[in-house]
């Protein structure tokens, strides 16, 4: 009696099967968070036209009955509504990947020291905060402002887990995403990246829940506690800036949120100081503004709003009716365009002819969704200047002066021969 006897060791197999099956777990979710991140990005277009209309003539209602308390009050608390309103449709815009960005070359040792204080208010004193740091961290390329709300949204779900207490650990390291690591994941490039990893000691997530945490309004908190857009608006942002974000978490063991973003090997950019200057706030000129916008509520709004300030104002409905008022001779100190206008001439393309007929004539794009018009791989092209809806008067009237005052600035130099 004998028998035969075949040994075949499977190990590699089934970490193989087991790498494809959390590839094609990683790629579903991806492709269903592209699609909702289109429809997204349409809604909030359309809803931020909405905001702008209201948030102009609930400010013209303001300036004229602010004596009035009963007025001033109920317009205060719609001014809140919007504001709510607002911030909401951003989330979307981030979710979606369809926000502007300024992205520059940082260092996020210093960025993070930054956030302290922003941390410490919002975690309140039952929460450490403990901050671990590679010697010699790479630097990356991110939008500031849009990165402090991606760590700070992490920061707020952890105290909520944390409801006795607890620590919250911010670790900053060097990492290479490997083939292996990027497997299944088509729009993650291996490579070099900079990590953020922000870590609780909370009580964690079941499976089911981790796996659904990027999902637009979906949270496990009270109603009226949260609109479940904290991290998916984290997840457009990562995303849109070519990194990549996951979690990692189980019950009563806590929750990691890891960031990893594209390393950068141009010089680091210093960054500006926070504070606006009182000398560049300054309300209303008595320049031309030429406002082109095809909502004609939205450019009826902006038109009183303008007028108000003192500004002489022009208007067209399309950007070849723009066109037209700038070939026919008339003087225009600056054009306030919305991005995407109905027709065949596009509005960058107006803009580039305008400025050859008015050399010194300064551009404002407005618009509540740029889509790839005047921003490039989520990022605004060079020179570009974008006041995003619903936009404030106040904001206007400072984005409008400040681009006014450059132009003195270049026209002063012009005469006394210092750009020659």
């Amino acid at each position: 009696m004998g028998f035969a006897k075949i040994t075949r060791d499977i190990t590699e197999r089934r970490e193989s099967n087991r790498l494809l099956e959390e590839a094609r777990t990683v790629l579903v979710q991806s492709q269903k968070m592209e699609a909702i991140g289109k429809l997204t990005g349409g809604v909030a277009h359309d809803f931020n036209n909405l905001l702008q209309v209201l948030r102009g003539n609930l400010e013209l209602l303001e300036n004229r009955h602010s004596g009035d308390v009963w007025t001033r009050e109920r317009l205060g608390r719609a001014m809140d509504a919007l504001e709510r309103g607002a911030k909401l449709a951003a989330q979307l815009l981030a979710f979606g990947r369809r926000q502007p960005l300024r992205p520059v070359v940082i260092d996020l040792v210093p960025a993070i020291a930054g956030m302290e204080d922003i941390l410490r208010r919002a975690l309140g004193e039952t929460v450490e905060i403990q901050t671990v740091v590679v010697e010699k961290l790479w630097s990356t390329c991110v939008d500031v402002d849009q990165f402090a709300n991606v760590v700070l949204n992490p920061a707020i779900n952890a105290r909520d887990a944390m409801p006795f207490g607890g620590r919250l650990t911010l670790e900053l390291a060097n990492t290479v995403l490997d083939d292996r690591h990027v497997t299944g994941m088509p729009d993650v490039p291996a490579g070099q990246y900079v990590m953020l990893a922000v870590t609780d000691t909370g009580t964690g997530m079941p499976p089911e829940v981790a796996e659904r945490v990027f999902e637009p309004f979906f949270t496990t908190k009270p109603e009226g506690a949260g609109t479940g857009l904290g991290l998916s608006m984290a997840y457009g942002f990562v995303k849109q800036s070519g990194g990549h974000i996951r979690v990692s978490s189980e019950p009563g063991d806590g929750t990691t949120v890891r960031i990893y973003l594209p390393r950068s090997t141009e010089p680091v950019v210093a960054m500006p100081p926070d504070a606006v200057e009182a000398s560049v706030r300054s309300l209303g000129g008595t320049e031309t503004v030429l406002v082109v916008e095809d909502d004609l509520k939205v450019q009826s709004t902006v038109v009183d709003t303008l007028s108000s300030l003192g500004y002489k104002v022009l208007k067209a409905d399309s950007a070849a009716q723009a066109l037209e008022l700038v070939r026919s001779g008339i003087h225009v100190d600056l054009l306030l365009t919305d991005v995407v206008m109905p027709g065949p001439l596009r509005s960058p393309d107006t803009v580039a002819q305008s400025v050859t007929i008015l050399p010194r004539l300064k551009v404002l794009f407005t618009s509540g969704y740029t889509r790839d018009v005047i921003a490039h791989g989520g990022r605004l092209d060079p020179g570009v200047e974008l006041l995003s809806k619903p936009y404030s008067r106040e904001q206007l009237a400072d984005k409008i002066r400040q681009m006014l005052r450059s132009a003195d600035a270049e026209n002063v130099n012009r005469v006394l021969g210092y750009d020659k």
